[in-house]
């Protein structure tokens, strides 16, 4: 919302206090001339063109965050403001931003139903090879009668044990993605007036990912052992 070139500090303030107690707002940022002039000499190289000219040409600036309803409308009433000049709603870059962030987290969805998969392929391969070291012993318990249950608990086990490991070193990694892109997130996200914090996964979620990693490792190696001893298990003649 632009404010018109002779509205002082003192109206733009309450301006921004009228405008905030609506419940159609969730947050105003005033931004002054000046401050907005500093930003541009900042952020576009042009400290002599804004020399030359004499006088800051910017006018006082809020910055309004809808509560989450009709946009457009919020828009339209401060239009009808008697201190307002232009009121500018970035409806399109909203839209694509919408439409980007559906994207992502489809991606993820995809991308994490394929990490499962081969979470799952590798723990298998890693409990097989175990299996081939071991496939003498497991003969020998064949042999004496012991149930597939029996022969497969202990690389079940093996298996979770794995995807345990795994899962501690995904959240591991998670946090220190985390602590790298915190301060250029948060210096981004100033730039545009909105506050942003970088949130890494709580004791709730991170449970949830340690206990998918379990029953992936779970899983695949339930699904090896299976397949090994279907192969191996001696028939009656």
């Amino acid at each position: 919302l632009f404010l018109k070139p002779g509205i002082d500090g003192a109206a733009a303030q309450d301006v921004a206090a009228t405008l905030r107690a609506r419940a159609d707002v969730a947050g105003v940022v005033l931004r002054t001339p000046d401050e907005g002039l500093a930003g541009l000499r900042e952020s576009a190289g042009l400290g002599e063109a804004i020399d030359a000219l004499g006088e800051n040409p910017l006018p006082t600036l809020l910055i309004v965050t809808p509560a989450g309803g009709d946009d457009a409308a919020l828009a339209k009433s401060l239009e009808t403001l008697p201190q307002a000049d232009l009121v500018q709603h970035d409806a399109l870059w909203r839209q694509r931003l919408d439409a980007w962030l559906g994207f992502g987290a489809r991606l993820v969805q995809v991308l994490s139903l394929l990490l499962g998969l081969g979470a799952v392929l590798v723990v298998g391969n890693t409990v097989r090879l175990d299996i081939q070291a071991r496939r003498e012993e497991i003969g020998v318990l064949q042999l004496l009668g012991a149930s597939d249950g029996f022969i497969r608990r202990p690389f079940i086990y093996l298996g979770a044990w794995y995807g345990l490991g795994a899962g501690l070193l995904a959240l591991g990694l998670i946090g220190a993605c985390g602590l790298a892109l915190r301060p250029p997130l948060a210096a981004l996200s100033g730039s545009y007036g909105s506050p942003f914090v970088l949130h890494g996964l709580d004791a709730l979620h991170s449970g949830l990912v340690l206990l998918g990693t379990v029953v992936l490792g779970w899983l695949g190696a339930w699904l090896v052992t299976g397949h090994f001893l279907r192969q191996t298990r001696p028939t009656d003649t």
